[in-house]
């Protein structure tokens, strides 16, 4: 497992639960809005497995979870038995990922080792290649939805909304796409540190046109929210 970094505790990345953050390098995605770009371009300074499950051990009895992200984790192969060594402590663990490794998902369901999951949904289905840079197993992509969706794992599908990239049918496709999932998040674009620095002028859209994405998207799934 090549982790890039560690964040000690966070209270909002892992709903209702008080957590750890690790991030792993590598991605197979190169969204210009990504604001991890050092786990991307993998120019991140390597923190050893062995130091992060040393600091884990340290916060047992003071954290409830262990959020694991990227990147993209399903790259490495030896995600399951490292998401084992966590659950060993006693963690909860959440894991972050954007769905094109539905077979690792499904052995990680199969054997009962996370308690949430959150899947990124980067593009309607049928543009998807535009908001990534790179080809991609639309295939794969809908898989992991319905495994996430017949899991009983609670889950969030969310997306980041840069205005150029994803018009207001975008959106709403989106919603088609996913029809049924119990909670989705549109999360507003916020232009910091950034893969493709260009990005740092793209725009999101107003509150109240977020609140028409909601309201409408609410015919397609069961909670909407903004963040």
């Amino acid at each position: 497992m090549r982790i890039g970094g560690l964040q000690r505790c966070s209270l909002i990345d892992f709903p209702g639960q008080m957590a750890a953050i690790i991030f792993t390098i590598g991605c197979n995605f190169r969204c210009p809005y990504c604001h991890n770009p050092e786990l991307v371009d993998e120019t991140a300074a390597e923190i050893p497995m062995a130091d992060v499950l040393a600091f884990l051990r340290t916060r047992v009895g003071k954290l409830d979870g262990v959020v694991i992200t990227g990147g993209e984790p399903t790259l490495h192969d030896d995600l399951i038995p490292f998401i084992k060594d966590i659950k060993a402590l006693g963690f909860k663990v959440k894991l972050d990922s954007n769905g094109t490794n539905p077979d690792v998902v499904a052995k990680i369901f199969s054997a009962g080792l996370i308690d949430y999951i959150a899947m990124d949904i980067k593009a309607p289905f049928h543009k998807y290649e535009s908001g990534i840079g790179r080809p991609v197993n639309i295939a794969d992509i809908k898989r992991t939805v319905e495994l996430i969706k017949a899991s009983g794992v609670p889950y969030e599908f969310r997306t980041t909304v840069v205005k150029a990239l994803l018009s207001p049918a975008d959106i709403e496709q989106i919603g088609k796409d996913i029809a049924g999932a119990e909670h989705y998040y549109l999360q507003r674009f916020i232009p910091t540190k950034l893969l493709n620095p260009a990005f740092l002028r793209k725009t999101t859209y107003t509150d109240e046109e977020f609140a028409g994405f909601r309201n409408n998207l609410l015919q397609y799934v069961k909670c909407c929210s903004i963040r």
